[in-house]
């Protein structure tokens, strides 16, 4: 398996994975044109895809799901709270394949695990994607680590999460006291340490690759998310290859490897 996240931030949240024989989007917040554009400068073309899948309504996450479902015929797999949440942003999109949240699916050769996250949506979602010898996990837009994310996220050899905010620079920060709580809420965003206290029980299993993401532009800066997973994974360090995303170009494809590993029977979509 591949991933490559296009781009994270409040501006725009987009990450390509792939296998041997399917690739997808998880979600496409930035516009149709901006997305065909970073594809092609990692390699890629937005004709070879085969899906999208959607975890949650909010602009910097859905900007681009419909022109691009429309203009290249692709299924969307996105479940029913969320569509209903965001089917005025969305518009006509001929192929709507309904997931439920904890029930996994088959799409091509890749098995879908959609798990709950805590954030102020209708039923926003995380996933842990598997081919049958890997699997990579995707968690952004949760303002808390709850048992269930951990679980899911256990047997990951690749990692997508999010690494919001600083919380000293958030409360010194220029935004108002609600969005200022927003952020801070167990439904908001989360903050460095929170971060890097999961990247660490991670580590210690089978998480080699971790991207930290969503690092927003005002309350946060990359080297403070650095410091603060290095400073929590101490000897651990060695075992990771970490990374932070950015908001206006791609990152670099991760590839993963690992044994053979054993799933549970899914629906196929």
């Amino acid at each position: 398996m591949r991933f490559c996240v296009l781009g994270s931030g409040s501006r725009g949240n987009c990450t390509l994975v792939e296998s041997e024989r399917t690739s997808l989007l998880i979600d496409a917040g930035f516009s149709g044109r901006e997305i065909g554009r970073r594809l092609t400068a990692i390699g890629r073309r937005p004709e070879e895809l085969d899906a999208i899948l959607v975890s949650h309504e909010h602009g910097d996450h859905i900007r681009g799901v419909g022109i691009l479902c429309r203009r290249y015929t692709l299924p969307l797999h996105i479940n029913r709270p969320t569509l209903q949440a965001a089917e005025g942003q969305l518009g006509r999109v001929e192929e709507v394949c309904k997931f439920a949240t904890g029930e996994p699916f088959v799409l091509g050769d890749l098995r879908i695990h959609p798990f709950s996250v805590s954030h102020d949506t209708a039923d926003p979602v995380g996933f842990v994607i598997s081919d049958g010898c890997c699997r990579f996990g995707y968690c952004t837009d949760t303002g808390r680590v709850t048992r269930l994310i951990a679980h899911h996220l256990r047997a990951c050899q690749g990692l997508v999460l999010e690494a919001n905010h600083d919380p000293r620079m958030l409360m010194d920060g220029p935004y108002p006291p609600a969005l200022k709580q927003r952020v801070r809420s167990g439904s908001g965003h989360l903050a460095n340490g929170d971060a890097a206290a999961l990247a660490a029980t991670l580590a210690a299993g089978s998480l080699r690759k971790l991207v930290l993401a969503h690092v927003s532009e005002t309350n946060n800066r990359p080297e403070l998310v650095l410091q603060a997973v290095r400073d929590r994974l101490g000897n651990l360090c060695h075992r990771l290859s970490i990374t932070v995303a950015e908001q206006d170009r791609p990152g670099r494809m991760a590839h993963l490897s690992g044994p053979p590993v054993v799933e549970p029977s899914a629906r196929r979509s």
